[in-house]
């Protein structure tokens, strides 16, 4: 830690704790008392109310906070919990930088404020379902990613495609330019310039292996833009269901990526996807059992038996 991030520490630890001996400060910040001393005396010079207390230690003058913001509780409760959610989402590197954000604002807050953020913030809870939970190899490559896309570093890994080639494989060897990561319906996803297909593609961070950063270094291109980039919709096959009254409500919960509609209907609810191949739906379909009825494609229809026949033979 250099000398002006552990100025700005000290003045927050002060903040926080009100009053602190030079020798508790100089264990916490892994330095000499001696250090200390002259950090307090840097701090009394640029201005900083320092009040030394022989035998007790160092404190803040009363009133004075760092630096001279004001939150409101609700804007207080808001960073705290964007805070809790890159400490989950995030990679572990950002996930220890949330904790650090988190105690330097927690110390900046007027007591009273902070009281009843800490209340406001126990009524609510992030919860992440098995679904959306971000695994740990899946939080290494965000953090190795992220270090590649930063130095403009090419990265090489295993893919598994979520349809098999003809031959039946999934699995295939990419080198790919990484323009930035989207975090989609609690999945993250890389999107990078692939050298395979020559064009930008996606690429989900949890179906990645053999993950390498590589020496060789690219260029983003200047018109390239990640929030401004919409990548091109090649979802041209339309596929409509049935669903079951008792089980509406959970089929649009369950937040679909291909879902484009819902509409009620006398016998349930029909929803409409588009997808690339029909199998991105299938076993989304089947999961449902005999809740859900596919009503088109005909083509559709009848894969969906298929696949229902054959797991009878296996019962």
């Amino acid at each position: 830690m250099n000398k002006t991030d552990r100025l700005l520490a000290i003045v927050l630890e002060l903040q926080r704790h009100k009053v602190m001996r030079a020798e508790d400060l100089a264990a916490a910040f892994e330095t000499s008392v001696r250090t200390i001393y002259r950090d307090m005396q840097a701090l009394s010079e640029a201005g900083v109310p320092i009040i030394g207390s022989t035998g007790q230690g160092y404190s803040l003058m009363e009133g004075y906070f760092l630096p001279p913001v004001s939150f409101t509780v609700e804007e207080a409760v808001t960073m705290l919990i964007g805070m809790d959610f890159i400490e989950q989402k995030f990679d572990s590197d950002y996930g220890a930088k949330a904790r650090a954000s988190r105690g330097k604002v927690e110390a900046i807050l007027p007591e009273n404020v902070r009281n009843e953020a800490n209340r406001v913030r126990k009524s609510m809870r992030l919860l992440t379902s098995g679904k959306d939970a971000v695994k740990e190899q899946e939080k290494e490559y965000l953090e190795r990613i992220r270090d590649a896309i930063l130095e403009e570093r090419k990265i090489s890994f295993r893919y598994m495609k979520s349809a098999p080639e003809p031959d039946g494989n999934r699995q295939s060897s990419r080198v790919a330019e990484p323009y930035g990561l989207v975090l989609n319906q609690g999945a993250w996803m890389l999107v990078a310039h692939c050298e395979l297909r020559q064009e930008i593609r996606h690429f989900r961070l949890s179906r990645m292996s053999e993950l390498h950063v590589l020496e060789c270094r690219f260029h983003v291109p200047s018109d390239f833009n990640l929030h401004d980039y919409k990548p091109s919709d090649d979802r041209d096959i339309s596929i409509t269901i049935l669903a079951n009254p008792d089980i509406a409500d959970k089929v649009i919960e369950s937040n679909n990526y291909f879902m484009t509609g819902t509409e009620e209907h006398p016998d349930g609810l029909l929803v409409k996807f588009r997808v690339r191949q029909p199998g991105d739906l299938l076993h989304w379909v089947l999961s449902w059992g005999a809740g859900v009825v596919v009503l088109e494609p005909e083509s559709f229809r009848r894969r969906v038996r298929i696949e229902v026949e054959n797991m009878l033979k296996r019962y």
